[in-house]
């Protein structure tokens, strides 16, 4: 259940600590990394159980240490991390009493998750797990078309000796686990359901899907608030979540369920790849991905943005190097992000407001020619200022006798504010206009 506080804003009841954070840390590792060839390996080279077990059998991240993780995530501006728990390939992070398809197995030899805990919460960081419903080791996980056996000319003979009760029994059990043993856990992302369609193999073979019935996703749900009363969790149960997750693309706008406006977070990637993919060279900049950041939150969201550590267990060069960005960017302009909220104020084009409480944020996609127009905020600003170095920028508003019809000369309507800007751009990934409203309720 989500409610829209005085503000306009749309927040989590028994966690607002989510809308308030706004920018969290995905982790997706696991077995795949040592392919490190995208996360889906299995799947897309339709790898068998047993020619994947190389992976596990030379698993061992000697140089994992999760406080550089958690450093790295701090240090970028982020308030939470999400790490992969088990991933579709089946392979376990944690001792798992259910299975011995675990990291306590492989040469590495012990949990990943206790010490990636600790470390979140000694850094003042919110700790988060992600889940896969989707399982292509477990022996009772039923074929379809998102399986990495999904050509398997016996699919369908293999399928009658899989037992979905069972399956579903195995994931009910690795949950328990995960939210017992490990004392608070702020964040659950699971992954993912597909009721309608199950998918189809390279021959043509139509699978059914999976889903709500499947995954017992109302049984499961009403355990996860049991055990953790206060946990997030997200919508990919086929019933609805704490919030919504687009994937790989920014929202046009606010997102709606019904009639309502629902808390949502965008997951990204760095780079096209979810886990440590060696080859992939297409690196966002960091750039790129404050506009991004700054985007959602414009529009009421959160970003949550994924690294893939390698086999070794670090964060390689190339992901540090955007998240130092992010977080150079961050440090001088986080009060425009934590705790912003959208507004309906149409803004210029090329500009993305942000508010929080009596002060308004135009970030500048684009440095324009000594003046930005804003229209709307004439009479309602009383100061504003470069938010990089707190310098303050003139205002201006120009004689309504001097209009010319209902357009002044300047080509701006009645009611626009106009800001006078150094011909210098400010050495920042995005400048930002700082402007103290004469009264937050003037604006909607």
């Amino acid at each position: 259940m989500t409610q829209q506080s005085a503000a306009g804003q749309v927040v989590i009841p028994h966690a607002p600590w989510f809308t308030q954070d706004r920018f969290g840390m995905f982790v997706h590792w696991g077995l795949y990394s040592l392919a490190a060839r995208h996360e889906w390996v299995m799947y897309r080279e339709s790898i068998s159980v047993g020619e994947y077990r190389k992976y596990f059998e030379h698993f061992d991240p000697d140089l994992y240490d999760p406080r550089e993780w958690a450093a790295a995530a701090k240090n970028a501006g982020m308030k939470y991390v999400v790490l992969t728990t088990k991933h579709h390939d089946g392979f376990c992070l944690w001792d798992s009493a259910l299975t011995d398809y675990k990291a306590t197995n492989t040469p590495y030899g012990k949990d990943l998750l206790t010490p990636y805990v600790a470390a979140l919460r000694e850094a003042g960081l919110k700790v988060g797990f992600y889940h896969s419903f989707i399982d292509w080791h477990h022996p009772d996980f039923a074929i379809d078309g998102n399986h990495a056996d999904r050509d398997n000319p016996d699919a369908f003979e293999i399928n009658k000796t899989r037992d979905g009760a069972k399956y579903r029994e195995y994931l009910h059990g690795q949950v328990r686990e995960l939210l017992s043993n490990y004392g608070q856990i702020d964040y659950l992302f699971f992954d993912f359901s597909y009721p309608e369609v199950g998918g189809t193999a390279s021959a043509g073979t139509k699978f059914p899907g999976k889903g709500r019935a499947d995954w017992g996703s109302e049984e499961l749900m009403g355990m996860i608030r049991e055990l953790q009363p206060g946990i997030v969790v997200n919508d990919r149960l086929d019933i609805p979540g704490d919030f919504v997750t687009p994937e790989q693309y920014q929202p046009a706008g606010a997102m709606v369920s019904g009639d309502k406006l629902v808390p949502w977070e965008a997951c990204q990637t760095l780079n096209g790849s979810w886990g440590y993919d060696r080859d992939n060279l297409d690196y966002k900049s960091a750039d790129l991905l404050v506009r991004m950041l700054i985007d959602g939150v414009s529009k009421g969201g959160n970003l949550l943005l994924n690294v893939g550590p390698t086999a070794r267990g670090e964060i390689d060069a190339r992901a540090h190097e955007a998240l130092s960005g992010m977080g150079q960017w961050m440090r001088v302009h986080g009060r425009s992000i934590y705790g912003a909220v959208a507004t309906s104020l149409a803004p210029p084009s090329d500009v993305r407001y942000t508010r929080r409480g009596n002060r308004l944020y135009a970030h500048l996609f684009v440095w324009p020619f000594q003046f930005v127009h804003l229209p709307g905020l004439a009479g309602k600003v009383r100061y504003a200022q470069l938010l990089n170095d707190a310098s303050e920028v003139a205002m201006m508003v120009l004689d309504p006798g001097q209009e010319a019809g209902h357009m002044t000369p300047a080509g701006q309507a009645p009611g626009t504010l106009t800001l006078k800007l150094p011909v210098q751009r400010p050495g920042v990934a995005v400048p930002v206009i700082e402007l103290f409203l004469n009264d937050e309720s003037e604006l909607p």
